[in-house]
């Protein structure tokens, strides 16, 4: 096997916790896939353009194997600032939802939700489904809906929308924000050290792990990691706050985010293996 197959599998090794995370808070492939896209125009145009110009559309398309159709169309997108375009296919579930709020062969004259029946040609949740479910199986997209109790059936076979938003989850997007953050920095060092033309010195990356431990031990383990990795994370951030510059004294001076750092690590699925 040669590199380019061993860096396809440790990518997706790396991506099972991200899209376990992901899944679970109601994010699509076809809108994970519009990331990726917006991610490798974005690399693709910052950082192989020539006298630091961005990357014409044609070389992009080369190197992501993307049409150049599609890649202006990204471009276009990055450069308005928006995540997704228009046309986008989105969440399947929460297209249904909007259907069901704002079509008007689903609503009443008081632009309410009605209590569709379960079949037929017009006004039901057949033929909802037939124009907001695309091609995901009808049975299946409703017994979702009504697992996440977005829907819920009546007495007399006809079904009532409960929720406006397919919403699965309340995190603070801060949170969210976060765990972006952290793992976009670790991989960012490691995507460092691992860059065979960079001309600076690598970077510290570091880990202690063990895969024949007994789960009992996490607890106490758990607690020295909290114990010696808060004394050295308060350790580091007394050096940063020294070495901090006085915005009123240095707002010309350029200025770089440095930091550094600790998680801990319990893993009994994939042991640490890229298989």
């Amino acid at each position: 096997m040669g590199i380019k197959g061993h860096i396809i599998k440790s990518c997706r090794y790396l991506l099972l916790p991200v899209v376990r995370f992901v899944l679970r808070h109601g994010v699509t492939v076809v809108e994970f896939e519009e990331l990726t896209k917006d991610a490798f125009v974005q690399v693709a145009r910052q950082e192989y353009g020539i006298d630091g110009r961005p990357t014409n559309n044609a070389r992009v398309a080369m190197l992501t194997g993307l049409s150049r159709r599609e890649v202006a169309k990204v471009r276009d997108r990055l450069l308005e600032g928006g995540l997704f375009s228009d046309d986008s296919h989105g969440n399947r579930i929460s297209q249904i939802l909007t259907g069901w709020h704002l079509d008007s062969e689903f609503t009443d004259e008081n632009g309410q939700p009605k209590v569709l029946p379960a079949t037929g040609p017009k006004g039901s949740l057949l033929s909802l489904l037939k124009r907001y479910a695309g091609d995901l199986p009808h049975g299946a997209i409703r017994k979702e809906m009504q697992q996440r109790s977005l829907i819920e059936e009546q007495s007399d076979g006809s079904f009532r929308v409960l929720k406006r938003d397919y919403v699965l989850s309340d995190l603070d997007p801060e949170s969210v924000k976060r765990l972006g953050v952290v793992l976009h920095d670790h991989a960012t060092t490691l995507e460092h050290n691992y860059n065979e033309t960079r001309t600076t010195a690598p970077r510290f990356e570091a880990m202690a792990d063990n895969t024949s431990i007994k789960p009992s031990t996490y607890r106490a383990f758990q607690k020295l990691v909290e114990k010696r990795g808060l004394s050295f994370l308060e350790e580091m951030d007394g050096w940063l706050s020294d070495n901090e510059l006085e915005t009123s004294t240095d707002s010309a001076a350029r200025t770089v985010r440095l930091g550094v750092g600790v998680y801990l690590i319990y893993d009994e699925n994939e042991q640490g293996l890229v298989s």
